[in-house]
């Protein structure tokens, strides 16, 4: 059964968002819509709403580089590099700190293949999954010698929202793109309810999963979660937990609220950050947490805000206000307009879905997947309909193009480099949140198997990084011929 249609958002609050957003220099406009695109793939502006295959449309151009945007602009040296997409134990320190590691650049990957999701499980599946991922070194300890130790936790369904654990088999290079080609991953624990209660009546949740080993009085590893749904506005109440990584019996605590921040910057992917990196730069908050919440309601680019629950307790108490340090973080449309920064060639339409650490020890960078508007931006229909400000309201397009979002002439997939040196310079206050800007973008959509069209959205989801051996394993949404997901690797060379 195909999720529910994204409801549309009460006309107060869209008025008063659309007159700030046009401060910030994307706002709709007539003089501002393209010519309708040549064929639409409606995916909904987050998770669950519409489903991208659902009409046909002609091949995506692949992008090359940084392209222009509609947003304030954010002054910064041009990228370094543009590549193409086709190229419980005692714990181990994954990385130096970053005044021992260099960029590491869209060169030094190389792409290993794909590999399959298992069926159903526990009650949930992998069809409209992709939220989260998280990467467990001494999963699978039983799984042979194909060179792919460890095991993936995910988040299955959007309905659901349970976890489950698999294993990673070798991926395999399909230069047809068949997924008969391709391996399928084992279920190691079935899908699982780990919230203990909370979070269960979200609406559109956003979610993210990380795994480490004990860190601070911990005596097991725990798996880190989060939610927060579209629709929360100044919301900063809790919503993160850990639980333990036996999914049938998890052992829930929390939840936490993270400093003063708003779920729209917080509540999304989590990942770790290198235990020596941390410790050197970051007083050992080894957790990254971020959210891109689109038409720029929480931070106009990535975000990375750093963060250690163990600090508090083990556990802290249900609603501890953690201590959660930016380290990446722009303004939103909320800021007067003087004063707003954003990544490099910004737009309302972008979607950075996943986020990870990924280093082999000497070359490091931390890399966001996700989606990238390109062309013209506006707030309306895929067709090129823009919503007005004001009244009279246009008709609703037929479907395919019935979703109200935000969008742009052509998305693209992509990841972004950013410097973890950059990151350390805000750490020890010599620059401000939102001056890092990313060195370098790889484009993705080479390795893709289900673009068919110039507006899906929604495709490249979470990640997770094996930082011992240098890998990065993405989610490619509603890849497979019944709607499971495919996992995709990139290996530092």
């Amino acid at each position: 059964m195909r999720p529910p249609m994204l409801r549309p958002e009460p006309l107060l609050v869209l008025l008063v968002l659309m007159a700030i957003v046009a401060a910030a220099g994307c706002a709709p406009s007539e003089s501002s819509a393209p010519a309708p695109p040549e064929s639409t793939a409606p995916d909904a502006r987050r998770p669950s709403q519409a489903d991208a295959d659902r009409a046909p449309a002609d091949d995506v151009v692949a992008s090359e580089g940084h392209h222009a945007g509609t947003g304030p602009a954010s002054p910064a040296a041009p990228a370094e590099s543009v590549s193409s997409g086709t190229a419980a134990a005692p714990e181990k320190a994954a990385a130096a700190p970053a005044a021992d590691t260099v960029r590491l650049q869209p060169a030094d990957l190389v792409y290993r293949g794909t590999f399959r999701l298992p069926g159903p499980s526990g009650g949930s599946d992998w069809t409209w999954c992709g939220d989260a991922l998280a990467y467990r070194p001494d999963g699978d300890p039983e799984g042979g010698g194909d060179g792919y130790p460890g095991s993936l936790f995910g988040f299955g369904h959007d309905h659901q929202h349970f976890v489950s654990e698999i294993s990673i088999p070798a991926p395999v290079v399909s230069k047809g793109k068949v997924l008969a080609d391709l391996p399928t991953a084992k279920t190691l624990q079935p899908f699982a309810d780990v919230r203990a209660g909370h979070f269960a009546d979200y609406e559109i949740p956003r979610a993210g999963l990380a795994y480490l080993p004990p860190q601070g009085d911990q005596t097991s590893p725990k798996l880190y979660f989060s939610f927060g749904q579209h629709m929360h506005e100044t919301f900063k109440g809790p919503t993160l937990c850990w639980c333990e990584p036996t999914l049938a019996d998890p052992k829930t605590a929390g939840p936490w609220r993270l400093g003063e921040f708003t779920e729209y910057v917080t509540a999304d992917y989590l990942f770790p950050l290198p235990k020596a990196w941390a410790d050197a730069h970051a007083g050992g908050l080894r957790l990254g947490c971020g959210r891109f919440r689109d038409g720029g309601q929480g931070s106009m680019g990535p975000v990375v805000i750093a963060f250690a629950p163990w600090q508090h307790g083990n556990p802290p108490a249900a609603d501890t206000q953690l201590k959660a340090v930016p380290l990446l973080l722009y303004s939103s449309v909320y800021d007067e307009p003087d004063q707003q920064h954003t990544v490099r060639d910004y737009h309302h339409s972008d979607d950075w879905a996943g986020a990870a650490w990924l280093t082999d020890g000497t070359k490091a960078a931390v890399v966001f997947v996700g989606t990238k508007g390109v062309g013209k931006c506006w707030y309306g229909f895929a067709n090129g309909v823009v919503w007005p400000e004001e009244g009279p309201w246009p008709p609703v397009p037929p479907f395919p193009n019935d979703q109200r979002g935000w969008w742009s002439t052509e998305f693209v997939r992509q990841m972004l480099f950013y410097d973890p040196a950059d990151l350390a310079k805000v750490a020890a206050g010599t620059m401000k949140p939102h001056e890092p800007q990313p060195y370098a973008v790889m484009d993705l959509d080479p390795v893709l198997f289900s673009i068919k069209g110039k507006q899906q959205t929604q495709k490249v989801m979470a990640c997770a990084a094996d930082m011992d051996r240098g890998r990065l394993y993405v989610f490619e949404r509603n890849a497979d011929e019944d709607g499971r997901a495919l996992v995709h690797v990139w290996e530092v060379k």
